[in-house]
């Protein structure tokens, strides 16, 4: 049987920067095992299995594959699906703003696709849970883990910790972007460091980022997916944003963040990221950006056993 997909450039305006993506915009039919070894042939940070929603009221369930494992929930595949689907017609715009929900794992992900000249050219995810934190591992194993030298790491900041809206991450904050460029993953000292973890996915950061033009620079690590090195990482930076609602936003409000990555990898992606604070609350986390659709074709699958 056939299934079409489309490939999409995700968190960028132009083509051969942010983060590519395959979606199959109607994958029904397919068994786990297919979707996975489609995942591992497409070899990108993240394939999306497109299906009909179990809940009428939602637009869509996700499935999302990385080369080595289903995961929960991620900020690419989700964005860079909304506009897959708005482009080629599989969703119909409501005008300028159209809000939608897809389901994955993790829970419901509502999605607002902005549309101008009736093309959707911008969407923007609300992160499935709350921000949630644990403890990460000392500060100069994790040096190690990078290959820097302790001082290379900030740590008056709040950071190490591992944070999640819905995937977690373990967040490592560095003195500069010189830093950043320089750590490479230890990829022994990873596996036995973060055996026991809550999870194996390195995320980067440091404010040193003017550059680029942006609050933050960061670069992210998951070799445990399949992926050494993510372009653009949706989830991540979610749940970078869920750590900043609760330990820097001010106590009201809606705090905006613009994220640079990929840079390291000639991919330069850009990730929009709003934190919505209530009495104090972590009320709301949001990440959008842009897609450009790179190619289309289909795909033979065989029967499944």
């Amino acid at each position: 049987m056939r299934y079409r997909f489309v490939t999409a450039d995700v968190f960028t305006d132009r083509i051969f920067g942010g983060n590519p993506l395959a979606v199959l915009p109607d994958a029904r039919g397919l068994a786990d095992r297919q979707m996975q070894a489609v995942a591992r042939e497409f070899n990108l940070s993240e394939t999306v299995f497109v299906l009909p929603p179990d809940d009428p009221a939602h637009t869509r369930k996700l499935r999302i594959f990385t080369p080595a494992q289903e995961v929960p929930f991620a900020g690419h595949p989700t964005v860079g699906s909304a506009l897959v689907l708005a482009a080629t017609g599989a969703l119909e715009l409501a005008g300028e703003t159209t809000r939608i929900t897809f389901e994955e794992r993790a829970g419901p992900v509502p999605v607002t696709i902005r549309s101008a000249g009736g093309r959707a050219v911008f969407a923007q995810l609300t992160a499935p849970q709350a921000p949630q934190v644990r403890p990460a591992p000392e500060p100069a194993a994790l040096a190690a883990m990078l290959s820097l030298a302790p001082s290379g790491l900030r740590t008056d900041a709040g950071l190490p910790e591992i944070a999640s809206c819905g995937f977690p991450f373990l967040i490592v904050e560095l003195r500069d972007a010189a830093a950043l460029g320089r750590a490479r993953l230890d990829h022994a000292i990873w596996r036995e460091l973060l055996a026991d973890a809550w999870t194996k996915e390195v995320y980067l950061v440091t404010r040193d980022a003017a550059g680029a033009g942006a609050d933050f620079r960061v670069r992210m690590f998951a070799p445990a997916a399949g992926v050494e090195e993510d372009p653009a990482t949706g989830g991540a930076a979610a749940a970078f944003g869920g750590w900043l609602g609760l330990r820097e936003a001010p106590a009201d409000g809606t705090q905006r963040y613009v994220i640079a990555q990929g840079l390291e990898i000639g991919r330069p992606s850009r990730l929009e990221v709003e934190v919505e604070k209530r009495a104090g609350q972590v009320a709301a986390v949001r990440v959008g950006g842009g897609a450009v659709l790179v190619s289309e074709g289909t795909i033979e699958m065989p029967a499944a056993d």
